[in-house]
């Protein structure tokens, strides 16, 4: 994230060349993390359908990985203050490995929602050293092409991910498509092994310094807005298959393509929004979640229209990718002193909206219908954009 740039510059100036390689296998991990977080949005149904339980239930497998996601953004650090980063690093890869193991052979449910406990464990780990680890291995110049690299495995997940899932799904069966995850995440901690430099740890943040940033008024009303954003955002995003499936009534190969689109929909939105944050921050802030609360309407109403509803899918990840990118961006100007402690806050936050969303999402999904999943994220980003309104900075 670029959020931390001048304590890379300082911190990464004994670095005169940064390692590249090393730089490239982080990127490889934020793919995986990001992939495993959201596979199951892609193979919902047959998920559900081998391990006997509903759509919904399904869905509580992003609110698991989510919620330890949270703990670990949270007490991780404190807990591994005195390792040497690269072995910490190859802890959470060792724990993602065995989760994909443990979700492709889980006899029930319950083994399941293990598997998915451990990739919260992973993402919540990596992603709170993530930048730290970014600044200690980059020169000052390199910095920011280090940190383009690393989004790069994100957005890249995000684009294929869903789609991949799908279509892997339907050629081996969603337990084959886990499998494959287990191979890349064994090559991804051999690589670590042989590119990571030592890196001895450093002082961590204190979890009470994270949450006596709350105290800022203007920053509390931000981290409210960006959770109701993700709430709303993943209350529908979730639960996509079975909306095409059983609304659009699309096959798997169209319901593949579709969701190639939503992914390609977000990177360019990824794309774009560099361009138009330095001087329309705010408008972006308050624009983004009202425009997708108005697509949430919208594919309530068109969703039976296949044409429609494509064209709405990617626009709807036109404008979900670039919000983490632009809260960011007003944490810098916000509170430019404390950028460590809100990062680590944000994550945690940014977490436990996915599993908020997942659960509300899937409650409804089951209980009131579809519909229900996708009016909740129309008010949930509503109530984003009016809470952004209050907290988007006047200079």
């Amino acid at each position: 994230m670029a959020i931390e740039l001048t304590l890379g510059e300082t911190l990464s100036a004994e670095r005169p060349t940064t390692p590249w390689a090393a730089v490239a296998c982080l990127s490889l991990l934020t793919f995986l993390l990001v992939g495993l977080e959201f596979m199951p949005v892609s193979l919902l149904t047959p998920i559900a359908h081998d391990l006997a339980i509903s759509e919904g239930q399904a869905g509580q497998a992003i609110t698991v990985s989510g919620f330890f996601a949270v703990i670990t953004s949270l007490f991780g650090n404190a807990l591994l203050t005195r390792l040497d980063r690269k072995t910490v690093v190859l802890l959470y890869t060792a724990v993602l490995v065995a989760s994909s193991l443990a979700v492709a052979l889980a006899p029930s449910f319950v083994v399941f929602l293990v598997g998915r406990a451990l990739v919260g464990i992973s993402i919540g780990g990596f992603w709170s050293l993530s930048t730290a680890i970014l600044a200690r291995l980059a020169s000052g110049p390199d910095l920011p092409k280090a940190i383009a690299l690393l989004q790069g495995g994100t957005a890249f997940a995000l684009v294929l991910a869903a789609p991949l899932g799908s279509f892997l799904g339907g050629l081996i069966g969603w337990r084959g498509t886990f499998l494959i995850t287990v191979a890349v995440g064994l090559a991804a901690l051999v690589w670590q092994l042989a590119a990571l430099p030592k890196m001895p740890a450093t002082a961590a943040v204190s979890v009470r310094s994270i949450f006596g940033l709350l105290r800022n008024r203007t920053f509390a009303i931000g981290m409210a807005a960006t959770s109701l954003a993700f709430i709303g955002q993943n209350s529908l995003s979730i639960y996509l298959r079975p909306f095409l499936e059983s609304v659009t009534h699309v096959e798997l190969n169209l319901l593949s393509i579709m969701l190639l689109g939503l992914g390609l929909g977000g990177l360019a939105g990824t794309s774009v929004v560099g361009f138009v944050l330095r001087r329309h921050l705010a408008a972006l802030l308050v624009g983004l979640p009202s425009v997708l609360a108005i697509l949430a309407l919208l594919l309530i109403a068109l969703g039976p229209f296949v044409a429609v509803t494509a064209a709405l899918l990617v626009l709807w990840g036109f404008f979900t990718t670039p919000i983490p990118v632009a809260w960011n961006t007003w944490m810098t100007r916000v509170i430019p002193d404390d950028l460590e402690a809100a990062g680590g806050l944000q994550i945690a936050l940014i977490q436990l909206a996915i599993a908020g969303g997942a659960s509300a999402g899937g409650a409804l999904f089951d209980i009131a219908g579809w519909w229900s999943a996708f009016l909740l994220a129309a008010v949930l980003l509503a109530g984003s954009a009016l809470l952004a309104a209050a907290a988007s900075p006047r200079t």
